[in-house]
């Protein structure tokens, strides 16, 4: 991806979303732009206008951790945009990874035998691991049976982006369709950020952008965020509603790859339905792998 052009949008989209009020600046008549002006950026972070403005068409390589967190500041960057501005900025400087060590090359995390021992310990709740481009590489047994609209009927590598813009089904499975969908861009933007050179990230936007307008517009955006933690409704062909809440978490032997886990609220209808959809995939057979190697 073009560094250059990636840094320019980015600061131009947050320009654009803070007004001078936001930052206590009289708006004032004639204004032309939306947000704020070059100028009351490069006031508000303590720069001059002609280096902001060298900022903002890409020029940022070199720049200091300083001057960096007085843009934030001035843009009103919450952690996860500063992080990405700073992302960009380490690529630009040829640092990869946001200092992460490069991937080992060798077999697909999906094929380590302790990884789905660690999955499987997992009984009442949807445990998936996925990788930096959204593929789902591996599932428990429940998360086998919660994704099975996403998994299909096997062969290509399952992938909660191209199911979310290229598959209908997407749309009764996410009754939150557009949030999810906003989520997903942005996920995406903050990895594309974090590592530039992952040629599969860049291939699958390279895919959905061409496929789907909706990716296209929502890419275009430069919106970022993390997971983390949260709640999301689902609703599911086999039981229905469920409202879950999931944590996120890093797997260090494998850089850039996240284990998922959805549970549900002791006691809740989603906890029953979550039970009643654990015990459907009990009496389905084991599969031999839980999925097909990365793409």
């Amino acid at each position: 991806m073009d560094n250059r052009s990636e840094v320019r949008e980015f600061l131009m989209s947050r320009r654009a979303k803070v007004t001078p009020e936001q930052v206590g600046l009289s708006a004032g008549s004639g204004r032309r732009v939306a947000g704020l002006r070059r100028s009351e950026v490069a006031m508000l972070a303590d720069v001059s206008v002609e280096y902001y403005a060298k900022l903002e068409r890409g020029g940022i390589a070199g720049v200091s951790a300083g001057v960096l967190d007085a843009v934030s500041r001035a843009l009103q960057l919450d952690d996860t945009e500063r992080a990405h501005l700073f992302d960009l900025a380490r690529a630009s400087d040829g640092i990869p990874l946001s200092g992460r060590p490069r991937r080992r090359a060798g077999s697909s995390p999906a094929a380590r035998p302790s990884l789905h021992w660690a999955l499987d310990a997992f009984t009442e709740g949807v445990a998936v691991v996925r990788n930096a481009q959204s593929d789902v590489i591996a599932f428990n047994a429940l998360g086998r049976a919660f994704y099975s609209p996403l998994i299909g009927d096997g062969g290509r590598t399952p992938n909660f982006a191209r199911f979310q813009f290229l598959d209908p089904a997407s749309r009764e499975f996410y009754p939150d369709w557009d949030r999810f969908a906003d989520m997903c861009v942005a996920m995406m933007r903050a990895e594309a950020g974090r590592d530039p050179h992952n040629r599969a990230l860049q291939d699958l936007v390279g895919e959905l952008s061409t496929r789907s307008e909706e990716f296209r517009k929502l890419w275009g955006a430069h919106d970022v965020r993390t997971h983390g933690a949260g709640t999301k409704r689902f609703r599911h062909p086999l039981v229905g509603e469920l409202t879950l809440a999931y944590e996120e978490f890093a797997i260090t032997a494998e850089p850039g790859h996240v284990l998922l886990v959805y549970t549900a609220e002791p006691g809740s209808p989603s906890a029953e339905r979550l039970r009643l959809l654990a015990s459907w995939a009990a009496d389905q057979p084991v599969p031999r792998q839980s999925v097909t190697e990365e793409s």
